[in-house]
């Protein structure tokens, strides 16, 4: 998550990976970029086992298939207890933002960049959201999604109109802000802090900043995910 580089300044693990050029663009490939692949495919191994778990279950579940029941479970309460009957319809959503937020989170303990600490995956995360959450309103409310931009009063649209755009900006901002904290907390210690205080006591550090607040913030963009959306229902 973080360290000391050649040169003896912390190092916060932002580097260039591969330079390529796209359309007359110069492109690369980061830390961000190689951390956001290597949870993409665990978490597509770990979809596939479980998958493949779950479709050969049995009535003495093993250890994969409880743990699958027991993740999908605890994600359904979760989403039932904001969204009620309307949580089904976006289950697939949830989970799915849910495990790649927290397992991005957590890619610190593993001694990856953590990809949320990259403003442009946290920000494309909240823009995902807020196209969701806007196609819901124009599905389900029709004209009136518009409209209520004008309630209680029509002086008020300028106000309602920089809510509903700032949604999926504070979204962003609040997970990128939590995590790269913590990057850079770790990247200060490792880097300019003496020796001896470099074994144990991170791991304490790596607890808070990467599993505990790592587990939190996931918490809270689902939710407010699912808050957003919900207002958006009839």
């Amino acid at each position: 998550m973080g360290g000391i580089s050649l040169t003896g300044e912390p190092d916060f693990m932002i580097h260039g990976v591969y330079q390529f050029t796209m359309f007359g663009q110069e492109l690369w490939i980061t830390t961000t970029t190689i951390g956001m692949c290597i949870t993409t495919i665990f978490i597509l191994i770990l979809a596939i086992i479980a998958h493949g778990k779950l479709k050969r279950a049995t009535e003495v579940p093993g250890t994969v298939q409880n743990i699958a029941e027991y993740a999908a479970e605890m994600l359904e309460k979760m989403i039932g207890s904001v969204m009620g009957a309307n949580g089904g319809r976006f289950f697939n959503y949830i989970g799915t933002i849910f495990l790649f937020i927290l397992f991005c989170n957590i890619g610190g303990l593993c001694g990856l960049r953590t990809p949320t600490a990259d403003f442009g995956v946290t920000f494309t995360l909240g823009i995902f959201t807020f196209l969701i959450v806007n196609y819901q309103g124009i599905k389900n409310r029709k004209f009136r999604h518009f409209t209520s931009l004008f309630e209680p009063f029509p002086i008020l649209f300028p106000i309602n109109l920089i809510g509903e755009i700032a949604n999926p900006i504070s979204l962003s901002l609040r997970l990128f802000g939590n995590m790269v904290s913590g990057v850079i907390l770790m990247g200060l210690w490792y880097g300019m802090m003496p020796i001896f205080v470099k074994i144990g006591i991170p791991s304490f550090l790596h607890v808070y900043c990467d599993l505990f607040s790592g587990a939190i913030q996931t918490y809270v963009f689902c939710m407010l995910t699912m808050v957003y959306v919900n207002d958006k229902m009839e």
